[in-house]
């Protein structure tokens, strides 16, 4: 369920903020092949979720699949993320004013990347994660490792491949500045989420 509900929330936001960027951007914000890396790559992180500790409250009772709650989850919190997909294209628009779609496109993979790693912990529990629930040590590890790649990644050439270029350090900077915005809005959904809801994951 943390896997499905992760998926289809991320993914579903990230269809959103595509929609919305192609609509106003003279270029696409990502292009195909950067967007199944990415996806790629946030799977590998996604596929230590098996490993990954349960909050007793979630052991309590026995659970099924609910398409009602899936839809619930998916239409509450994947527009969340969205909106800050929407944030970083109007900081690179009209504040650093990016007009070159390589270095767009690139600043917009790696963010994606940071924020859907450091989300999964935000969702991962209905607790407040690294103070009230950690997870285990081989989805801390993934995580890490794969937000190294998707920030490395563009200096290499299996970036340049794929379309990515090299970003100054500022553009680093806002990618950690709008995730970390980021949790801090996705904890305070996430009490609205069960408060509404009764649940979590």
């Amino acid at each position: 369920m943390k896997y499905i509900k992760l998926s289809t929330s991320f993914n579903f936001g990230e269809v959103v903020s595509v929609i919305i960027a192609s609509a106003f951007l003279p270029f696409l914000p990502e292009t195909p092949i950067q967007l199944l890396v990415e996806g790629l790559l946030y799977d590998f992180g996604q596929m230590t979720l098996p490993f990954d500790h349960v909050d007793k409250e979630s052991l309590q009772r026995p659970k099924k699949l609910d398409i009602k709650s899936l839809k619930h989850f998916m239409l509450f919190m994947g527009p969340v993320s969205s909106m800050f997909d929407i944030i970083v294209f109007i900081s690179l628009w009209f504040f650093f004013s990016v007009r070159d779609a390589a270095t767009f496109q690139t600043i917009w993979f790696s963010y994606s990347i940071v924020s859907n790693l450091v989300g999964m912990h935000i969702i991962r529990t209905a607790k407040i994660p690294f103070i009230q629930s950690n997870a285990h040590k081989a989805v801390y590890i993934s995580s890490i490792l794969l937000i190294i790649v998707g920030l490395v990644v563009p200096f290499t050439p299996l970036g340049a491949m794929i379309g990515l270029v090299p970003i100054a350090f500022k553009y680093i900077f806002l990618i950690f500045a709008v995730t970390l915005l980021y949790c801090f809005i996705a904890l305070f959904a996430k009490k609205i989420y069960i408060k509404k809801f009764g649940e979590w994951i």
